[in-house]
């Protein structure tokens, strides 16, 4: 049976999601998750983009391993000796080079005769594999680019040394139908196109990013390119939970097979999911909270007398049991610690007491405790040092009082802020409180309270999305008090902005002392890291560019 590879690049193209900046901590988190679930390359950054994306890279390619840790450079010689030096300890490198093949992309973007075009590419992979044996060559844009171009651009790259050729759906416009004829047509006239692998790289601003990856794997694709949770820039990318059960439940029709550990696509959606701050959808496919749920009565009955009368997978495919270890205020630490190796936890000793210790807290609050406890717990735990962190929170609200809300801050290398403020509803009046010790406005885009369990002693799980300083970002908090779990939310939010600033710092300064100008730096909600399979702006010379 034919194999397909699975190349996840949440950590890049995820992470360009408008609000989502994830510390270094969680991005390694996240990595060592994907290892268990059982993808062949974790696509790790844009070394090139900043220096804390070079660090996230370079931290990943040294820790992770029992995986193929890829780079993103565009086709200039900086950025791809850029993605080696982050490379360099990883066990299996590989660097990823792009440039536009669309003749909307060349005449105006690259402002490139398609001869130079091709010139550019090659001169890339030729350098790229200078470093490492692994490069795989992107054609920004394929979809709309001319097929008997690419022919020969492929063929070109191909005969330079690439070792993956990846053909993006970079604006999502594609149909099924079209994207597989464009694979066949390209891999039947490309000569030793049977050498190399051919990929996929779906976005899904007409909602069939999957399909589209589907499609091009039922033509001949032999590796498939995503994010968990489908996120990503604009309307996301192609869902690789999504991919990898729909390979294995149509095998029959695929014929292909992947080396994805599908008991940990729950896990590892929820993982993504905390972390980023984007709740699962209850209705998203294989992995939303209603995936296996049935309320008609004629359903139910059906799967009661057999499961595969509306089921067409087991929810224990996808990780989803309930014979697990429970929990409770008698557990000891081998119980506990059993319990993190169930979950895929890794943790240092001094993590496992701090750890240990806000469990046994939190049996004192809680009868049961479940795994979504344990997951919020650890999550919260995993922070930066150097950050904002609320002190103290008291309240005062009623039927006829004015809710006020005093805080306590905590700033690094300074005491205790204290401030005091009215709102219409307590969580306004807290987040009034902060503003004032931070310095606003800050504005509040979204709010979202869910718990992590069932029962009246869940912990509160809050999601926000606020603009301070220009940026955008999420946040999240947990706490068995919904009020503090919306304070720690809001603050982590703010966190991650403090940290955005001074990535953006250290990317200007790089910039100046290099002679580059830095003007297009000045922070927008729309400075992220380069595009998987482009930079978006007019000069592909600049290493100031943003995505598409």
């Amino acid at each position: 049976m034919r194999r397909v590879e699975i190349f996840d690049t949440t950590l890049r193209d995820g992470e360009q999601s408008a609000g989502v900046n994830l510390h270094l901590p969680e991005k390694l988190e996240i990595a060592r998750a994907l290892v268990a679930y059982g993808v062949d390359t974790i696509e790790a950054g844009f070394p090139a983009s900043s220096p804390e994306d070079f660090r996230s890279v370079q931290a990943i390619a040294r820790e992770v391993r029992g995986v193929r840790v890829a780079a993103l450079a565009r086709s200039l010689p900086a950025d791809i000796d850029a993605a080696y030096e982050a490379l360099r300890e990883a066990e299996e490198p590989r660097i990823h080079v792009f440039i536009a093949t669309s003749p909307i992309h060349m005449e105006y973007k690259l402002r490139l005769s398609p001869d130079a075009v091709v010139e550019r590419a090659v001169a890339s992979v030729l350098h790229a594999k200078r470093y490492v044996s692994d490069v795989e060559w992107s054609a920004e844009d394929a979809t709309r680019s001319d097929w008997d171009f690419l022919v020969r651009i492929v063929s070109a790259v191909i005969a330079a040394g690439a070792t993956v050729v990846n053909l993006p759906d970079t604006v999502g416009y594609v149909q099924p139908e079209e994207y597989a004829a464009m694979f066949r047509y390209i891999m039947e006239r490309v000569p030793g196109a049977e050498r190399v692998k051919f990929s996929t790289h779906c976005h899904d601003d007409l909602g069939l990013a999957v399909a589209n990856s589907l499609a091009a794997v039922r033509a001949g694709a032999t590796q498939v390119e995503g994010t968990i949770n489908g996120i990503g820039e604009r309307a996301g990318n192609a869902a690789l939970e999504e991919i990898g059960v729909a390979l294995h439940v149509r095998r029959d029709f695929y014929g292909v097979e992947t080396g994805l550990n599908l008991r940990e696509t729950v896990r590892v959606s929820k993982l993504v999911s905390r972390l980023t701050g984007f709740p699962v959808p209850p209705n998203k496919a294989v992995v939303g909270a209603n995936a296996f749920a049935h309320e008609s009565g004629i359903h139910q009955d059906g799967v009661l007398k057999h499961a595969a009368t509306y089921e067409i997978m087991s929810p224990e495919l996808v990780g989803l049991s309930s014979n697990r270890l429970v929990l409770g205020k008698h557990s000891g630490r081998h119980a506990f610690r059993e319990k993190l190796a169930e979950l895929g936890l890794s943790v240092t000793e001094a993590e496992f007491e701090e750890l240990f210790r806000a469990f046994k807290e939190l049996t004192g609050k809680k009868k049961t405790i479940t795994d979504d406890d344990i997951l919020a717990l650890a999550f919260d735990m995993a922070h930066d040092g150097e950050r904002l962190e609320i002190a103290s929170l008291q309240c005062s609200f009623g039927s006829h009082v004015i809710p006020t809300a005093t805080v306590s801050l905590r700033v690094p290398g300074e005491a205790p802020r204290l401030e005091s403020a009215t709102g219409k509803g307590i969580v306004e009046a807290v987040y009034n409180a902060i503003e004032r010790l931070v310095g606003g406005p800050i504005e509040l885009l979204d709010y979202r309270l869910q718990s992590t369990s069932e029962g009246p002693d869940a912990l509160g799980e809050v999601f926000v999305k606020v603009r301070w300083h220009g940026l955008v970002s999420t946040g999240r908090g947990v706490d068995s008090d919904v009020v503090l779990a919306s304070a720690k939310a809001y603050v982590d939010a703010l966190n991650r902005i403090l940290i955005r600033e001074k990535t953006l710092g250290d990317r200007a300064n790089t910039l100046n002392e290099a002679g580059v100008e830095v003007a297009a730096l000045a922070p927008s909600s729309d400075a992220r890291a380069g595009d998987a399979e482009g930079t978006g702006t007019r000069a592909e010379d600049s290493p100031a560019s943003g995505p598409a």
